[in-house]
Order: structure tokens, then C-alpha cells, then sequence
């Protein structure tokens, strides 16, 4: 069935293309996050253990809103790790990092997203999709705050 929600296919697509990505960086952090949860150790075991269960707890209840996002302008969210790794510009980890450049990885990651959703608003902005600006409005406020928080434990 025709899509008519105000948006035109073409901006549609690219906007889906934009949020494809945000999707593929925030599947990917979340794994990473909740990777660095199981395998952290050190002297600040219990703080991170908790700080990043909080963190890939909101990266994982972000990434419904995201692919629901991609589904209602007309296309399909990914569906392989493939497809998502494709999308995404954080790259995996080979083996389990010290806690110190858990945190690290952990801010370049956020940042990673943040340049991602920013990148997105020009196409969300072209097609008028408020929706869309909305979402990449609220990934922003997220990731630049975690960031932040992250950052401060390196100082």
C-alpha cells in the first residue's frame, strides 16, 4: 500500500538510510556495553558493573524506538549482526579490554553516536519528519550526558 504521511519517498528512503545507521551504532554499543558488564574486574568492578547495566539498559530500550522509526517511513530496520555491523562506525572489540579502556571504548562509542544522529538531521530536517527530530533530539541529550559521566571518571 502508498505511503502518504507528507514526507516523499525520496526523503523518506534517505531518512531511513540515517536512522538505519543510528540503529547499527546503538545495537553495536549496546552489546559492547553489556559485554563490558560481564567482563569488567579491578578495584572499581562494583561501580562499573552497575553503571554500565544502567547504560546497556537504555541502549537496549532505545533501539525499539529507533527500528519502529525506520518500519513507520516504509523500510525494514536490519535484521543480522552482519546488516548491523554494516551500518555501524564502532568497531568490535577482539578481546576484553582493562576497565580503564572499557570507559574509554565507552566514550568514543557514545561519541560515535552522537556524530551519527547528528549527521541524520539534515535528511530528518529536508524531509520536515518532526518525528524523526524528535527521536534524534532525545538520542542526543542521552549519549552527550553518558559521555560526559564517562569522561569524568577518567579525569
Amino acid at each position: 500500500m502508498q505511503i502518504n504521511i507528507g514526507i516523499p519517498e525520496a526523503e523518506r528512503s534517505a531518512i531511513s538510510e540515517a536512522l538505519k545507521k543510528l540503529l547499527g551504532d546503538t545495537y553495536t554499543l549496546y552489546q559492547k556495553t553489556h559485554s563490558y558488564h560481564w567482563n569488567v574486574t579491578g578495584p572499581m568492578f562494583q561501580t562499573l558493573h552497575l553503571l554500565f547495566m544502567t547504560q546497556y539498559t537504555e541502549l537496549w530500550n532505545a533501539i525499539d524506538p529507533i527500528a519502529e522509526r525506520i518500519r513507520a517511513l516504509g523500510y525494514y530496520a536490519p535484521v543480522s549482526g552482519s546488516e548491523f555491523a554494516k551500518y555501524s562506525s564502532i568497531a568490535e572489540d577482539k578481546e576484553v579490554p582493562k576497565a580503564e579502556n572499557m570507559i574509554r571504548n565507552l566514550v568514543e562509542g557514545n561519541e560515535a553516536v552522537i556524530r551519527t544522529a547528528r549527521s541524520a538531521y539534515a535528511p530528518a530536517e529536508k524531509g520536515n519528519d518532526q518525528a524523526s527530530l524528535d527521536l534524534l533530539t532525545q538520542r542526543l541529550d542521552i549519549h552527550e550526558k553518558t559521555a560526559w559521566m564517562l569522561r569524568s571518571l577518567l579525569a
